[in-house]
């Protein structure tokens, strides 16, 4: 067993991880993340999402949660972004570089990426 300083270390390195995931921002990413993501690849596209609103400093603003099937397993992994007072924006085929480029170019600089879109497939 760990000892209790080591599990506040723990506890405080892994804070940030956790309290983007269930924050309140205007900016809601939701990674697909039942069996057929994960299969095709979602854990490290979820992952890449954590950490790169979190080097970005977009905590306050934008929340990465998890969610089951949505429903277009062909398409997996499968990334829905919603914003206050806009339409969904349902990206496809992600991966963790694709992820990268979502949050500087989408999240960051309000620019959807057109091309990774279900309305582009």
């Amino acid at each position: 067993m760990k000892s209790i300083a080591e599990l506040n270390a723990i506890r405080e390195k892994m804070k940030n991880k956790v309290v983007i995931r269930e924050g309140e921002g205007a900016i809601r990413v939701v990674v697909g993340m039942a069996t057929c993501g994960i299969a095709a690849g979602a854990r490290p596209v979820l992952n890449e999402f954590v950490k790169d609103v979190t080097d970005a400093g977009l905590s306050d603003k934008v929340t990465v949660t998890q969610t089951g099937c949505i429903g277009i397993c062909q398409y997996e992994p499968v990334v829905e972004v919603f914003e206050d007072g806009k339409e969904k924006v349902t990206y496809v085929n992600m991966t963790a570089e694709k992820a990268k480029e979502v949050v500087e170019k989408h999240l960051k600089g309000g620019n959807v990426i057109a091309e990774y879109t279900i309305s582009n497939k």
